[in-house]
């Protein structure tokens, strides 16, 4: 008895690879970048302990009947978590700022410019159309958005994709600022810009999701699952007569749906799949495509200011992204580097909200172009 229990804990030791050893170092990593630098710690604790898991081998919680394959299977094969956090999100935002100033949806699509070079790249890299169109969508910084892409047609590349997606995401404060400082001048970030007073009525607040729905359904009809999912939440919060479940979408069902869907990702991070060179290249790509997407922001956001005669201060354009609501943070404290007075949160959160909108749009054209090719 006593040497059946000593082979079977040695067994625990030496099934272990160092694939697996570097696994849980990262998620110990991600674990640690959570608890002490608050990089989305709801999102990449999960995630992290997740990979912890996995890489214990004889545990068997991704095996065909363990307890994680059943989520990942359930809840991201099916894409139903995407979907639902999606909900999640339109029932938190406010489109009002959006609303009041729709110039800055133009933001929001420049913001997803670098998604489509980075497709490019890929494909000059030898990844395949739809390995490619998943890792581009890494650019748009929108978690949801890259795992229902790369769910429906990179589902091997699933764990990469979407750690790399919700890394970035949380390391916006870190990536974004320099690339505004370098693309433009102090003036540029000086520019006061009069705060948003224009009022919204609640009536347009109430239409707006749904002229958004049945444009989606329209133009992009493929995007139609995530964008009506997001224009669903945020219908559900204007209107003003279910609270319950505006307050139920936003908060309990996006909470557990976001710590069940960090699991799931973590447990695609078995080590001996993970580390491989083809991870590596997904990184550096998605790197490219977060950094071109914000420059390609703010190059729309210095042409903005050319076309106004300097009404638009150019650092908008770095919310243009989906990453909502850091970019706009980011925005705002640039601004008030530069300039005290200047004050960019209220325009910089409706970029960041054209933003949402713009990568959903992006991932439903590349959607649309892989089954007119015949993929999918």
């Amino acid at each position: 008895m006593f040497m059946q229990a000593l082979s079977s804990l040695a067994a625990g030791f030496t099934t272990l690879g160092w694939q697996n050893i570097v696994m849980m170092a990262a998620g110990l990593v991600l674990i640690y970048l959570a608890i002490t630098k608050g990089f989305e710690p709801l999102l990449l604790i999960p995630i992290g302990f997740g990979a912890i898991l996995v890489n214990f081998p004889l545990a068997g919680f991704m095996a065909e009947d363990g307890v994680l394959m059943h989520f990942y299977k359930g809840g991201i094969l099916t894409e139903i978590f995407p979907v639902l956090i999606f909900v999640g999100i339109g029932a938190m935002i406010d489109f009002g700022p959006v609303i009041a100033n729709p110039l800055v949806l133009l933001l929001g699509a420049a913001g997803q410019f670098g998604i489509f070079l980075t497709l490019l790249l890929a494909l000059g890299l030898g990844f395949t159309r739809t390995e490619s169109a998943a890792i581009g969508v890494i650019g748009a910084m929108d978690g949801p958005t890259a795992i229902y892409v790369t769910s429906k047609f990179a589902p091997h590349l699933l764990g990469a994709i979407s750690v790399a997606a919700y890394s970035y995401m949380s390391m916006v404060p870190i990536l974004q600022p320099p690339i505004m400082r370098a693309l433009t001048t102090k003036e540029e970030r000086k520019i006061v810009m009069e705060y948003g007073t224009k009022s919204v009525s609640k009536r347009a607040k109430i239409v707006f999701p749904l002229i958004i729905t049945f444009l989606t359904a329209l133009i992009a009809p493929f995007g139609l699952p995530l964008m009506g999912a997001l224009m669903l939440g945020n219908f559900i919060k204007e209107c003003g007569v279910v609270d319950r479940l505006a307050k139920t979408a936003s908060t309990e069902m996006t909470n557990i749906v976001t710590l069940l869907l960090g699991i799931s990702i973590g447990a695609t991070m078995d080590g001996s799949k993970f580390l491989q060179w083809t991870t590596i290249l997904i990184f550096l790509l998605g790197l490219i495509a977060i950094s071109l997407d914000t420059a390609s922001g703010i190059m729309l956001g210095k042409l903005l200011k050319v076309i106004t005669k300097g009404k638009v201060n150019p650092l908008l354009g770095a919310a243009g992204t989906s990453a909502f609501p850091m970019s706009s943070r980011v925005v705002q404290r640039e601004g008030q580097r530069a300039n005290p007075k200047c004050f960019l949160l209220w325009h910089a959160i409706g970029a960041n909200t054209g933003g949402q909108i713009g990568s959903v749009m992006a991932a439903a054209v590349m959607l649309a172009i892989l089954k007119y090719v015949g993929v999918g």
